[in-house]
């Protein structure tokens, strides 16, 4: 858009709340005879006010333009509309690109660069007083001298509408979303001694992608488990959410209490599944590292000589440089070098005692030829000896199992409700052969990683039937796989009972979905209806209920478990393929797609407080608790392209749309209001992502540039004749020469 002034750019103050209706639908169509029969297409977009004729209402922004001399001044403000789709800068904001460099030639949009000038400092977590920096003045004069830069409190209510915005965008996605949410949440202490809670979503959105949006970052006046609970119900009623699946947190006793407030709640909306008897998850990774902690007591002894070892070679560059010269002269292939570990973290100790036995032949020529070493470490635990270099080496494999199972299941980005209960299984497996170990340190570390798996794994009761659940929906494993892992871990007499439990939270959990009453799961206890009667004339139903035999017909879970399994000699995009066999099994598919989206640890809420860390630093302290919220949440949700294409695609409505439109050739439209309404507002909602096209055949992309000549054909004929009257068939006839984008 050319710019005459800079009169936008002077403007010192914050982006129009219109901002918010930048991904609207379009506006509601005429629907009464008796409004003004307006043949100008500008009325497709505008309404004239109820108490003043002569003026207009814009039904993208609400903005009230006059009108009693002509449309001119309408079509001048729906081309700098920034909420109007069909104006260069709304299909910017839909689309999130930018211009193409021909276009930017010789023109500049100040408001477009206001917006991108606001998500940058979102984005990079800049401070606010760097707007007002002499450098980026003079950066920005150079680049556009006519862009006049803002002020930082400006700057800060600009993010703020920015925040409410996409949290307005983001509650209409969750409005339309038929599934349900997975929910994480946890703790954290700023530099300010000031106590954050983070809760974060978890849901499969409608192209089977894995999505997390943090929902709130806010200050808490405690840990407890009731402010805990108290916060997140305020927070699920300010976004209107009811369809929780499960809330995952740490192991702290108080969240116990936080997450049983939290069920009744969740029972009150008459929302939970299975009677919320499975709403709380705790973190798979947090479980791990109790464990691993108290097996690394019975060698802690041997890993702190090693850690005073590396920790001596580390503590200055004159003692780098020798251990340097110690690992040329024994030839060491290894490039890294050794480096610290944090005690209070057993995954960097692991990493510490990898390193440290790769350059084992190192220490002990220091050992020889330095005699500070010797004297350093005598003054504490001693040198490494031989036993403790064979007590770590002994133990790195075990050790190196819980780490990579870590790693697994803290992804965040990809499914891992389906690993969870896989490897606490073989983990169990795993520890029982360490007890079975000749070496008595071995065998003594394995029982006591063995209690404290017990703990939270070992009880047959306290098993999550969700997880379980989860696993029989990984196409590579099913219910039978399941059913061999209880047998191994808690014997034939406990797994017949689990077996019974977890088939009837199977069945259960299918029936929720599939809409039919918990107690009717057995088509023999059914009682026929009239209706029924009158078709059954061979008195089939009669013959099964009287002989005890079922209907052939299977259900979709009984087909499901009835195929062979997937292979798993390769990793299977388990997203993939529910999104692939959807048609198929169409009820599982709405299962898999809410209890894959369990997330079996907090990695992703503590990601947040490594951000909110660089946001409120030492410089940055004064950030009142809403600053913090909005820069916090709304980079989260900027880093994604989530927002374009938060519109889920409608095939019946395309296809409904095509058959009235298109196929239709006996149909006389005219160039009244009607029509126009009617052809660009399905034209624009496909163009513009209101109805997505991203998963549909090709079938749909040729109906799509058939529309866009439509549309084409459409607004050059009101333009230059607006008696015109075109009838579907001669606009179909036009269309059948155009088979690719006009």
């Amino acid at each position: 858009m050319q710019v005459a002034s800079n009169e936008v750019a002077d403007r010192d103050v914050p982006i129009s709340e219109s901002a918010e209706h930048s991904t609207s639908t379009l506006p509601p169509l005429p629907t009464t005879s008796s409004e003004r029969k307006n043949r100008s297409i500008v009325w497709v977009h505008f309404k004239r006010t109820p108490d003043d004729e002569s003026k207009a209402q814009c039904q993208h922004c609400l903005k009230v333009i006059k009108c009693g001399n002509g449309t001119s001044a309408m079509r001048s403000h729906l081309k700098i509309c920034i909420s109007n789709p069909g104006s260069d800068r709304g299909k910017r904001q839909k689309t999130g690109t930018s211009p193409s460099p021909e276009a930017q030639v010789g023109r500049f949009d100040a408001e477009y660069a206001r917006e991108k000038l606001i998500s940058m400092f979102v984005r990079e977590e800049l401070p606010f007083r760097f707007v007002e920096s002499q450098g980026f003045k003079e950066y920005s004069a150079a680049l556009q001298p006519g862009f006049n830069t803002l002020s930082r409190f400006t700057l800060a209510r600009d993010i703020l509408v920015l925040h409410e915005t996409k949290k307005v965008q983001l509650q209409k996605y969750f409005s339309k979303y038929g599934g349900r949410v997975c929910l994480t949440t946890d703790n954290w202490s700023s530099c300010q001694n000031m106590a954050y809670m983070c809760l974060t979503a978890h849901f499969i959105d409608v192209d089977w992608k894995l999505q997390k949006k943090i929902l709130n970052f806010c200050q808490v006046t405690g840990h407890t488990g009731e402010i805990m609970a108290q916060n997140v119900e305020a927070c699920l009623n300010s976004w209107k959410l009811n369809k929780i699946l499960s809330l995952t947190v740490d192991n702290a006793s108080s969240n116990d209490v936080g997450v049983m407030y939290l069920q009744r709640r969740l029972n009150s909306w008459k929302s939970s599944v299975l009677n919320g008897e499975y709403l709380h998850m705790r973190c798979c990774a947090h479980i791990l590292n109790l464990i691993v902690k108290d097996g690394l007591k019975e060698i802690d002894d041997s890993v702190a000589k090693i850690r005073d070892a590396v920790k001596y070679v580390r503590s200055s560059n004159s003692r780098l440089t020798r251990f340097k010269a110690c690992i040329a002269q024994e030839n060491i292939p290894y490039k890294t070098l050794v480096c610290l570990d944090v005690e209070t973290r057993w995954n960097s100790t692991y990493l510490m005692l990898v390193a440290a036995l790769k350059h084992q032949k190192a220490f002990e020529l220091l050992e020889m030829q330095d005699k500070k070493f010797v004297e350093e470490l005598n003054k504490g635990r001693g040198v490494p000896s031989f036993q403790d270099w064979d007590y770590a080496k002994s133990v790195l494999p075990f050790l190196e199992m819980f780490y990579d199972a870590t790693l697994r299941i803290s992804g965040s980005s990809y499914v891992t409700s389906n690993l969870y209960m896989k490897e606490v299984f073989a983990l169990g497996r795993r520890i029982q052969q360490y007890r079975d170990d000749d070496d008595l340190s071995i065998s003594l570390m394995a029982s006591k990683m063995k209690a404290k798996y017990n703990k939270y794994w070992g009880n047959a009761k306290t098993i999550n039937m969700l997880l379980l659940i989860a696993v029989v929906l990984d196409p590579c494993h099913k219910l039978d796989y399941v059913e061999w892992c209880l047998v191994n871990s808690f014997g034939v007499e406990v797994d017949g009972e689990l077996k019974t439990k977890l088939s009837s939270c199977l069945h259960s959990l299918y029936n929720l979905y599939q809409g039919a009453d918990e107690g009717n799961q057995d088509d023999t206890l059914s009682q026929p209806s009239a209706s029924d009667k009158a078709k059954d004339i061979y008195d089939m139903g009669l013959y099964r209920r009287s002989t005890g035999r079922k209907s052939n017909l299977k259900s979709e879970l009984d087909r499901y478990l009835n195929e062979d399994c997937e292979p798993d000699d390769k990793p299977l995009d388990i997203l993939g393929w529910w999104k692939a066999n959807s048609n198929r099994f169409s009820i599982l598919a709405n299962m898999a797609r809410d209890i894959l989206a369990i997330p079996v640890s907090t990695v992703a809420s503590e990601s947040a407080f490594s951000m909110g860390g660089r946001i409120i630093d030492q410089y940055r302290s004064s950030l009142t608790p809403k600053m913090i919220e909005a820069l916090v949440c709304t980079e989260d949700w900027l880093k994604g392209d989530f927002f374009s294409s938060l519109a889920p695609e409608n095939f019946e409505e395309l296809e409904k749309v095509e058959q009235d439109l298109i196929l239709s050739e006996d149909i006389t439209c005219s160039v009244g209001p009607d029509f126009e309404a009617q052809l660009i507002a399905v034209a624009m909602s496909i163009l513009d992502g209101d109805i997505g096209i991203n998963n549909y055949s090709s079938w749909n992309v040729i109906f799509v540039n058939k529309m866009k000549v439509l549309v084409a054909v459409a607004l050059k004929c009101v333009e230059e004749d607006k008696d015109a009257r075109p009838t579907m068939s001669q606009v179909v006839e036009m269309l059948q020469s155009h088979d690719t984008d006009p």
